[in-house]
């Protein structure tokens, strides 16, 4: 006599047929997989928000770069604006010892020597001289504190620089004050 293979079901004691069994985890894995949905929406957002704070991050880091740029040539442009009546006094003086005492010709020599590092100096650290003489008058860089007729220059050129003006990384930073040319003189 043959035995039958089958167990006999839990709840009714018959063999269960393969057509009536459920699948055995249908609802725990629809469970688990709207928990995997809602944590890779969750992942989604968590990263896209380090990725907005990495962002957030280096804007502040350029932002700070500049500010600080800023400030270092905001406080270079203040001590230079300072140091400018002292080179326009080394020149004046200079041009007055040439002409009043040729006899001191090594003395000024040296203090030329002096002033031409000092302008070297600044101009490694941007200062650029405007010396705008027989140029066109600009009033972008130029201060006109006279008219006066020349033969010689052009109307509305330069006729003559007072005090040179300076740039500091290419922006104004003292405009050159020139007497300007009105052309010939007019006969009436």
């Amino acid at each position: 006599m043959s035995k039958s293979h089958s167990h006999p079901s839990p709840d009714t004691g018959e063999n269960p047929s393969p057509q009536a069994v459920p699948p055995p985890v249908a609802a725990d894995t629809s469970a688990l997989l709207a928990q995997l949905d809602a944590a890779l929406a969750d992942s989604a957002k968590y990263k896209d928000q380090v990725l907005r704070s990495m962002a957030d991050l280096d804007n502040f880091r350029r932002r700070a770069a500049r500010d600080k740029e800023d400030t270092r040539r905001a406080a270079a442009a203040a001590l230079l604006e300072d140091l400018l009546p002292a080179l326009d006094n080394l020149r004046l003086g200079l041009q007055s010892a040439m002409q009043a005492h040729p006899e001191a010709k090594a003395v000024i020599d040296g203090i030329k020597l002096v002033a031409d590092q000092l302008r070297s100096v600044l101009a490694n650290h941007g200062l650029k001289e405007l010396d705008p003489l027989d140029q066109p008058f600009d009033a972008k860089f130029h201060e006109s504190v006279a008219q006066q007729p020349s033969a010689t220059v052009p109307a509305d050129h330069v006729l003559q620089v007072l005090r040179p003006g300076y740039l500091l990384n290419d922006r104004l930073l003292r405009a050159a004050s020139v007497v300007v040319s009105s052309g010939p003189e007019k006969k009436a």
